[in-house]
């Protein structure tokens, strides 16, 4: 007998055929629901440290501007200005987690949050944030 001329009940799929492509599909899903939850772990990191970044450029540029000494306190509506307009950053003042940046001072680079760094200390070892850490 071939396949074509088969009884009607001999057709299809077994039972275990099915249920081992369930299993390798599942497999396929924890493998890509883990890697896809650290991806974007890291992004959350990178963005934190590029608002870092940022504020440092921006209390150099309000520092410079105003002939501001070390250690001099500045407020984030002081550095407002001297961020890209609609930027979360500058609308906000807040990382990816709600936390707040700050405080600021002139000639000090500004800080991670403790909560920010522990939340993402597993894809974001202490050398990565440095020296913002």
């Amino acid at each position: 007998m071939n396949a074509l001329t088969r009884p009607r009940y001999q057709r299809g799929f077994t039972l275990i055929e099915i249920m081992i492509v369930v299993a390798i599909i599942a497999l396929l899903a924890a493998i890509g629901t883990s890697n896809m939850l650290r991806a974007r772990k890291r992004a959350q990191a990178a963005k934190i440290l590029d608002d870092l970044r940022t504020i440092d450029g921006a209390l150099d540029q309000y520092a410079i501007e105003f002939n501001k000494s070390e250690g001099a306190p500045a407020e984030f509506a002081d550095l407002q200005p001297y961020m890209k307009r609609m930027n979360k950053l500058s609308l906000l003042g807040a990382d990816v987690f709600g936390q707040a940046y700050g405080p600021y001072s002139v000639d000090f680079t500004p800080k991670v949050a403790d909560f920010t760094f522990s939340s993402l200390s597993d894809v974001a070892p202490a050398e990565f944030w440095s020296p913002y850490k």
